[in-house]
């Protein structure tokens, strides 16, 4: 499946995403000590990514 071009840069390179994916937010967390092994992976609190 093709990517829309209205996602796509002029250059075709992916534009940097807002939302993280499930183990992003979770390993994030992990460094920011907000999480740990074995807490519950769903209802996860939200996240900004680091610039």
């Amino acid at each position: 499946m093709s990517q829309h071009k209205s996602l796509q840069g002029s250059s075709g390179l992916v534009i940097k995403r807002n939302v993280l994916k499930r183990f992003e937010r979770v390993e994030l967390l992990r460094k920011r000590k907000q999480w740990n092994l074995g807490d519950r992976v769903h209802g996860l609190r939200k996240t900004k990514p680091d610039v």
